[in-house]
C-alpha cells in the first residue's frame, strides 16, 4: 500500500506562482512513479505532469507546458509541482496519484494509488 499525502493548494491571484507537495510513505519511493492530475467542478479529472521513478523523464499537458515543472526529491519521499504563471482555468482541486511501474502515464485509470487531492483557486 502506499499513502500520498498532498500539500501546498491556496488562493493566488492570475499570474501568480504556487507549489505543490505529495507526500508517499508506505513503499518505497524510488520504485514509484508519479503523477499530478486535476479536477475542477463539472468536469472530468485530467492529466497535468508525470514524472518517472527517478526523476529522469517528465511529460505534461499542453496546457500546463512551459508553465508548470514537476520534480521530485526521492530522499525525502516527495514529488512537487511548481506552477508559475497560474489563470483562473487552472483552478481545480489537484491530485497526485503513484503507480509501481518504472516511467508515468497521462491515463488515471494506470494509477492504483490517488491523495485526498488539495484545493487550488486562482482569481482573476
Amino acid at each position: 500500500q502506499v499513502q500520498l499525502a498532498e500539500s501546498g493548494g491556496g488562493l493566488v491571484q492570475a499570474g501568480g506562482s504556487l507549489r505543490l507537495s505529495c507526500a508517499a510513505s508506505g513503499r518505497t519511493f524510488i520504485n514509484l512513479a508519479m503523477g499530478w492530475f486535476r479536477q475542477a467542478p463539472g468536469k472530468e479529472r485530467e492529466f497535468v505532469a508525470h514524472i518517472s521513478w527517478r526523476g529522469g523523464s517528465t511529460y505534461y499537458a499542453d496546457s500546463v507546458k512551459g508553465r508548470f515543472t514537476i520534480s521530485r526529491d526521492n530522499a525525502k519521499n516527495t514529488v512537487y509541482l511548481q506552477m508559475n504563471s497560474l489563470k483562473p482555468e487552472d483552478t481545480a482541486v489537484y491530485y497526485c496519484a503513484a503507480r509501481t511501474t518504472v516511467v508515468g502515464s497521462a491515463r488515471a485509470h494506470d494509477y492504483a494509488y490517488w491523495g485526498q487531492g488539495t484545493q487550488v483557486t486562482v482569481s482573476s
